[in-house]
């Protein structure tokens, strides 16, 4: 007989020291939970537990910052693709783990609903929940920082360029998150709750680059990491090997330009893309990379989610 889904899945584990180099292999440090996060996924799949997620591809070329850059522009750069974000002077720009899971949330919303009009609840705490996030108050607490989060993020303009001097190629597109956004959650109450719907209203454009072209994720994997820099690699991983058909190796001064986090220091950078890579291969096993001295190996893997055919153009 076949071999079980969640027996493959297990066995893709037990072969996983096979696929990555020493340097990148399992510490005890979070191993334990994470394992038994990792193995509780193995029951289903992310299709049969309702739980794939969207990501809209220039956001997973290069991504927001890690923590707060203390101003109104940020850069990343991903070979000839280049993100840049821009905040009105008083807002801040979006940071940290909180704006990546209300993007994959409002991608798959509207992946799902085919619609820019996203619906977020009467109730702060429901919405939180759905995102994996324990509500909580207090100057410190989850529910403000998300808004503030949230705030941020809808006011924040995205600025993606293409750009190859050699060929004499330039191409560019600016866009908004949400044309429209109404927050009508208190933060200062305990749960949050309103007496009208919240609701955002997504932009065009990036409505279209959140629908025709989205990365698959599984949410459940989205909502264990706790890191951004591990969101990152996760969205980062599973879309590079969807087109990978050859090893190729990525420069560790390329990855740094990407993921960036402000490491001044590039063997610090490799040090913790390093051990955080370590946590999303908790979760991610099938990968196949080897870590080299000049740069990070990718060899063809399954990506994590399979997109399905109407989205066989990542």
């Amino acid at each position: 007989m076949g071999e079980s889904p969640r027996g493959s899945r297990a066995g893709s584990r037990d072969r996983a020291s096979q696929n990555h180099s020493t340097s990148v292999e399992q510490r005890p440090r979070r191993l334990g939970s994470l394992i038994s996060q990792a193995l509780s996924f193995d029951d289903a799949d992310a299709y049969a537990a309702g739980e794939v997620g969207f990501l809209a591809r220039a956001l997973v070329q290069a991504t927001m910052p890690h923590s707060d850059p203390k101003t109104n522009e940020f850069v990343r750069h991903n070979g000839h693709y280049t993100l840049s974000i821009l905040a009105p002077k008083g807002v801040g720009l979006p940071y940290g783990r909180y704006p990546r899971l209300v993007l994959a949330y409002l991608n798959t919303e509207a992946v799902k609903r085919k619609t820019r009009h996203i619906e977020l609840d009467h109730h702060f705490s429901h919405f939180c929940a759905a995102l994996g996030i324990p509500p909580t108050t207090g100057p410190r607490g989850s529910l403000p920082q998300l808004r503030e989060q949230m705030q941020r993020l809808f006011a924040s303009t995205f600025q993606c360029v293409f750009h190859d001097e050699e060929k004499g190629r330039h191409a560019g597109d600016g866009f908004l998150i949400a044309e429209k956004r109404a927050l009508w959650w208190d933060p200062r109450r305990e749960t949050g709750d309103a007496s009208w719907g919240s609701h955002v209203v997504l932009s065009e454009r990036f409505f279209r680059e959140a629908t025709e072209t989205p990365v698959p994720l599984d949410l459940r994997v989205l909502r264990a990491l706790r890191s951004p820099f591990e969101i990152d690699i996760y969205v980062w991983l599973t879309w590079r090997f969807f087109r990978l058909r050859k090893p190729v190796s990525i420069p560790w001064d390329s990855l740094q330009l990407q993921f960036g986090c402000g490491y001044k220091n590039p063997r610090h950078f490799k040090r913790r893309f390093l051990k955080y890579l370590k946590s999303v291969i908790s979760y991610y096993p099938e990968v196949r990379l080897t870590n080299g001295d000049k740069g990070l190996v990718l060899k063809p893997s399954p990506t994590h989610v399979a997109p399905r055919d109407s989205q066989m153009k990542l």
